[in-house]
């Protein structure tokens, strides 16, 4: 049995519709990238010496909570259009991805906030799929 299939079939059990899980994910990681995209455009101090200790460039910033803003929008029109919902999900997996990579690359071992956010983005892209 498939993973989704499993999931499907435990969430039938228990009376919970794998969309309604998904809502729930989705507004949880949006919620949370919302916060980290409103530190990225403002340029918050801490965070702009942690990513530049990271070796990004200061000038991406910026263009980071972009990103993280359009993982929104497209996590939220992925409540109504499931292939939105989708490609935003793998946008950001890619991103996060790319993130604990950034913090390996520089020696740096915390990267449980990065990957807590992946696993997120990887649920929301299951539960999309899955409630499809």
């Amino acid at each position: 049995m498939t993973l989704v299939r499993e999931l499907s079939v435990a969430c039938h059990n228990i009376g919970v519709s794998l969309f309604i899980i998904y809502v729930v994910v989705a507004v949880i990681l949006t919620a949370t990238l919302a916060g980290s995209a409103y530190l990225d455009i403002t340029r918050e101090e801490k965070l702009v010496d942690t990513l530049t200790g990271l070796g990004v460039p200061e000038e991406w910033i910026p263009g980071l909570g972009v990103i993280k803003l359009v993982g929104i929008v497209g996590l939220l029109v992925g409540l109504v259009v499931p292939a939105i919902g989708i490609a935003a999900a793998v946008g950001l997996i890619l991103y996060f991805i790319g993130a604990v990579a950034a913090h390996l690359r520089s020696g740096d071992q915390n990267i449980v906030p990065p990957a807590m956010l992946g696993l997120l983005a990887v649920a929301a892209l299951v539960l999309r799929i899955a409630s499809s």
